[in-house]
């Protein structure tokens, strides 16, 4: 049997741990081949593809990114887009497809597999820890990590100068990094896509904190918006998911407590260094684990479904059900935070 093996959407540290468990399980375990496809769907839709086999994946355990390449296609919006993947499969005698991606490239997965018999297994991946079915995934502790580092970092720099520091973080449409970072990292303000923020109440934070004589950290997810306005965009262009691209309420924000604390303000925006990188031993664990038992869902022929982790356990959800819904933060979880605001 052969199986292909792609990675979509936005890269995270852990894809390549995920495609060397599915190959080395599945060629020691089950005798099968493989075939990766290039950049996402656009592999599979182009005929892109390279041999993948043990060799292949030797020491790529520790290894940010993905060696397959990735791409935010969405073969829906290609011309004859189904069918050219179907002929490509065939051609290439791929049997059953591994997806491995977030909301939008298990969302295709999906779709195929329920509407045009393509058989996948999809493996959850996305740094924002946002797919419902699964109680994490990998990526999201390894920018965690990455992000706390980067707020110890800036809590010496903002008390040298007594300036408010604003640290812009990922997180579209869930907080899970601002709100697990900020925590770690001891900010003074988390603000995150699921509260909506009142400008006055964080400049009062801010001014609280500097009359303790201590200089605030604001911790702020890139989909944050205030109570009186729209989501900030780095411009209005879409991608093929119809995505437009964040990025700005961070400096928006600092120009805002600037002008109206009196107090100087700066930013920092964290963007792809969340991503990259050596992923953390437990993104690698996790990653591993979803690889193995992705595979051991192709051998069952139980297609349609996604691995996730529940609790310690790695069940099989179905893919459908697994992006219906996004997983936002608790606010009884923020409101914990709120001890330490201000």
């Amino acid at each position: 049997m052969r199986v292909g093996v792609l990675t979509g959407g936005g890269d995270c540290p852990g894809l390549n741990a995920v495609i060397r468990g599915i190959v080395r399980k599945g060629v020691q375990n089950y005798g099968y081949e493989f075939t990766g496809y290039r950049d996402g769907w656009r592999g599979p839709l182009e005929g892109d593809s390279v041999p993948l086999d043990i060799p292949a994946v030797r020491g790529i355990l520790p290894r940010g990114g993905t060696i397959l390449g990735s791409s935010r296609t969405n073969p829906f919006k290609q011309e004859d887009g189904i069918r050219r993947i179907k002929d490509n499969l065939a051609k290439h005698e791929v049997e059953a497809l591994i997806a491995i991606g977030g909301e939008d490239t298990l969302g295709v997965a999906a779709r195929l597999s329920g509407e045009y018999g393509v058989k996948c297994v999809g493996v959850p991946k996305t740094i924002d820890n946002d797919l419902s079915a699964t109680d994490y995934t990998f990526g999201f502790d390894t920018a965690v990590g990455i992000a706390t580092e980067a707020i110890d970092r800036l809590h010496t720099t903002a008390e040298s100068h007594m300036r408010v520091l604003v640290v812009e973080v990922m997180g579209r449409h869930a907080g899970w990094i601002a709100l697990h970072s900020g925590l770690a990292g001891g900010a003074n303000v988390i603000l995150i896509p699921e509260q909506r923020f009142d400008v006055d109440q964080v400049c009062a934070w801010v001014t609280s904190r500097f009359r303790a004589s201590y200089a605030p950290i604001v911790v702020v997810a890139e989909g944050a918006m205030p109570k009186d306005g729209d989501m900030v965009l780095k411009d209005g262009t879409l991608d093929s998911f119809g995505h437009v691209r964040l990025s700005g309420v961070g400096e928006w924000l600092a120009k805002e407590i600037e002008k109206r604390t009196g107090k100087e303000a700066r930013t920092t925006v964290l963007g792809h260094v969340q991503r990259g990188g050596t992923p953390s031993a437990f993104d690698r664990w996790l990653a591993t684990r979803f690889g193995l038992h992705a595979i051991d869902a192709v051998r069952d022929g139980d297609y349609g479904k996604m691995v996730a982790l529940r609790g310690t356990d790695i069940v099989r959800v179905p893919i459908a059900e697994a992006t219906a819904k996004l997983k936002t933060v608790n606010p009884a979880l923020y409101e914990e935070a709120g001890v330490f605001f201000g």
